[in-house]
């Protein structure tokens, strides 16, 4: 990825007060915040919408409160899919937990998938007043010689294959923004790379076509086998989950995701594990290659702040780029979407400052807004990933914990992060309690 400092580049063809490199939930949730603070904002897409992203397409109520904040309505009529809970299946046993009713929280989640989600978020941002260009395709940064902050970016114009079309492009903000996802390119340019000690998840889905598809509670199933990698007939038990989502226009989202915790990561085929476990369903789900509608495709999953610091230079991390995932159940559109909003909240603040070193001390802060908002909780995640990645503590937690309620309420509300912040009952204050306990991750 090239560079330039600011002596050398060219004269800027747009500038504006901040550039948001990557037009996902996180990018466009922080453009759509930022220019309603009254900020110009620039939003990057390398893209053009409508466009794909492997995803689950699942939004749990924490996803579903970011997008009320936002302010993006969600009827039903226009796609918007409800859900009222989560049901799992594990040794034998079938569980429906309705998600927990919490002031805090709406009581139901949202399905619709990535396909037109992702542009109806950029589009919102548009019509706050961010301006969105597609097929741009960020390739640098530009730095100032004298700080080494970011004051720009590099970019060239690319066809739908992502092929350059063009010369490159200078555009220039004292500050940038990288929302360009799990690999982003933007932030190992500016010496951050991922961290190897936190969790990483690997997904892979495919639609088929089914009457399951207006299933009203999303589905996940806990035992996920794939055979030994030096002994094929002996099957292991994977650290991770399938789900079943219904789409609500003839298909489901079925697709699983693993962690990186268990021995077997990166020596197993994860297609050939999602087709094993789709030839145990019943037939009459419909879930063959006859049905499939598309691909198996597959993502990485980067979780617990895998990359840090989260500001440095001139360069804020939100959503993927910053390793936001969930380490508890692999979600990830909850927390872009809410880092975007976080981030959007100190940028604007910062631009309220009348010098250069007072709006950088505000800046300086994000990393320690973040971690107050998910560092201890996302350190308990760090220790849960770990410690299913023993398939024997797998196996003992889906036998002895799916038979009792009680406890698989508690962990719904641990795993989708559900809790009252202030108060609540018992067993919010001890979730919280948990995580407050926990140091920062």
């Amino acid at each position: 990825m090239s560079s330039a400092t600011a002596s050398t580049a060219p004269t800027a063809a747009e500038t504006a007060d901040v550039i948001v490199v990557g037009a996902g939930p996180g990018g466009s949730a922080t453009a759509a915040y930022l220019a309603m603070a009254g900020l110009d904002v620039l939003l990057l897409e390398k893209t053009q919408f409508p466009r794909e992203k492997v995803c689950g397409d699942g939004l749990t109520p924490r996803a579903v409160k970011e997008l009320i904040t936002l302010g993006i309505p969600t009827p039903e009529e226009d796609g918007w899919i409800k859900n009222h809970g989560l049901r799992i299946l594990g040794s034998g046993m079938r569980l429906q937990l309705d998600w927990p009713d919490l002031a805090s929280f709406p009581p139901y989640g949202l399905v619709r998938t990535r396909q037109d989600f992702d542009e109806i978020l950029a589009r919102h941002a548009v019509k706050h007043g961010a301006r969105l260009h597609e097929r741009t395709n960020v390739v640098g940064p530009v730095l100032d010689d004298r700080t080494g902050h970011i004051v720009g970016v590099r970019a060239r114009p690319v066809d739908e294959k992502g092929r350059g079309t063009g010369d490159e492009v200078v555009y220039g903000a004292p500050l940038v923004v990288a929302a360009d996802g799990n690999s982003s390119r933007l932030s190992l340019s500016m010496d951050r790379p991922k961290r190897d000690d936190r969790p990483m998840g690997v997904a892979v889905r495919t639609y088929f076509e089914s009457p399951r598809h207006d299933d009203d509670y999303l589905e996940s199933w806990l035992e996920l086998w794939a055979p030994k990698a030096d002994d094929p007939d002996t099957q292991i038990l994977l650290p991770g989950y399938g789900w079943i989502f219904g789409v609500g226009d003839g298909t489901s989202n079925v697709g699983l995701g693993i962690l990186n915790t268990s021995k077997a990561f990166g020596r197993v085929d994860y297609k050939d594990v999602l087709k094993r476990w789709v030839a145990t369903m019943p037939a009459e789900w419909t879930y063959n290659d006859s049905t499939m509608t598309g691909p198996i495709r597959g993502a990485a999953l980067p979780m617990g702040f895998n990359r840090q610091p989260h500001y440095d230079r001139g360069l804020l991390l939100v959503g993927d780029a910053g390793g936001m995932v969930n380490p508890f159940n692999g979600e990830g559109i909850a927390y872009a979407m809410e880092s975007g909003r976080l981030a959007a909240d100190v940028v604007a603040q910062a631009f309220a400052r009348q010098t250069d070193d007072a709006r950088e001390r505000v800046l300086r802060s994000y990393p320690a807004v973040m971690k107050d908002a998910l560092g201890g909780y996302y350190t308990l995640g760090r220790g849960f990933a770990k410690m299913i990645g023993h398939p024997e503590v797998m196996r003992l937690a889906t036998r002895y914990g799916l038979p009792r309620t009680t406890l698989m309420k508690l962990m719904l509300k641990i795993m989708a992060n559900l809790t009252e912040p202030h108060g609540g009952a018992a067993s919010d204050r001890l979730i919280n309690a948990l995580s407050k306990m926990a140091p920062a991750a």
